[in-house]
């Protein structure tokens, strides 16, 4: 019997030991382990199997009073080294467009291809931070995984602010300031509270750039702000610009409202490349236009509006106005969701056919017929 017992420990042992074998063998053909998610990079916005965000970076910003200047000491944290990629938007003609789905007309951009609130936004869990409106002073900032209940005034070169939400009731709700640069505003939602705001409640740039250099706004929901992205130079992709919200400005008159604008006299190059720009806002309440290219502070110039679905306004789209140069406009859909013409007047005015550089091509109406801009007078 004792003979039997003995025999039948080792059969046992052996097949722990075999199944323990298996195992080791199994964990380093595929490369995956127990201990695989140690290996995981600190600026990883998430590990293969990991459910939960990597730890928040801290933010390295003071609180201000005024929305006009930094009050406080400098930021002391350790800024994070890099910001996580997102991917590059592909060049013009580098791959299909999506392909319409059953869903598509004139009030679904979403479903013919074009971001929409799916698209766009944090990608990860968020953790709520009353900031009030702070002042961001160090190079190499990162601000990801933050639900901001404020606005972020930036002095400070390379900052990224990525998976976050931003409530302002400030003038802005991320702003560059003068002498500096490389600020990327990624999937972020930019949102305000109507009412609350300080121009006789309203609210004006969702993001503003008086840097000097490109900005970069992508996969971005923007709602609320009367002139949601303002520069005059930028990297402008991917955005949902959705909901502008009227208001009377300190003047008392109804604010100039528009998905994008840009005032002109710009040194660098402006792309707005795949963004679904909608401007919903009565013009007898203050509508301009989807997108917005004015001469008010200098002559328009090196502007690329390609791919991007264009909605609402007077005219959905002004184009640059006399003396523009470099401007151009291709692939465009303009949609009917608010206007039978994309906006109240037409598609587009202002537009230079004879500058030098202009580009006007494969511009179409959501139902397919093509937009072709009157002459200037």
């Amino acid at each position: 019997m004792a003979r039997v017992r003995k025999r039948l420990w080792a059969w046992l042992l052996a097949g722990f030991l075999l199944v323990a074998a298996l195992t080791l063998y199994q964990a380093e053909r595929t490369g995956r382990s127990e201990s695989a998610a140690d290996s995981c990079p600190e600026s990883a916005l998430e590990c293969p199997g990991q459910e939960k965000p990597l730890p928040l970076p801290v933010p390295t910003a003071a609180p201000t009073d005024s929305p006009s200047a930094p009050v406080g000491p400098s930021p002391s944290a350790t800024p994070a080294t890099s910001a996580t990629p997102s991917p590059t938007p592909p060049p013009p003609g580098s791959s299909a467009p999506p392909a319409p789905g059953p869903g598509c007309d004139a009030a679904s951009p979403g479903a013919c291809g074009f971001p929409d609130a799916r698209s766009t936004g944090p990608r990860i869990a968020l953790e709520r931070h009353d900031t009030g409106n702070m002042s961001v002073k160090t190079d190499g900032m990162v601000i990801r995984g933050w639900d901001i209940r404020g606005s972020l005034d930036v002095y400070a070169d390379n900052v990224t602010i990525i998976d976050s939400r931003i409530t302002s009731t400030n003038w802005w709700g991320v702003n560059l300031r003068p002498g500096f640069k490389g600020l990327r505003v990624l999937h972020t939602t930019i949102t305000a509270l109507p009412g609350k705001g300080p121009d006789n409640g309203g609210v004006n740039y969702a993001v503003s750039n008086m840097g000097e250099s490109s900005v970069e706004v992508g996969w971005c929901d923007v709602s609320v702000f009367g002139n949601a992205l303002s520069m005059g130079q930028g990297n402008l992709h991917d955005n949902y610009v959705h909901d502008i919200v009227a208001f009377r400005n300190l003047g008392g008159e109804w604010q100039h409202t528009d998905a994008v604008i840009s005032g002109g006299g710009n040194k660098g190059r402006l792309t707005v490349r795949h963004n679904t720009l909608l401007n919903s806002v009565p013009v007898d309440k203050g509508a301009s236009a989807a997108l917005g290219l004015f001469a008010d502070t200098g002559v328009v110039s090196n502007v690329v509006v390609d791919d991007n679905w264009l909605a609402g306004g007077a005219y959905a789209l002004y184009g640059g106005g006399p003396g523009a140069t470099g401007i151009q406009v291709t692939d465009n859909v303009f949609s009917t969701q608010y206007h039978p013409h994309s906006g109240l007047y037409g598609a587009v005015a202002a537009w230079n056919a004879g500058g030098a550089g202009n580009v006007w091509r494969g511009n179409r109406m959501s139902d397919g017929r093509p937009v072709v801009p009157e002459p200037s007078p």
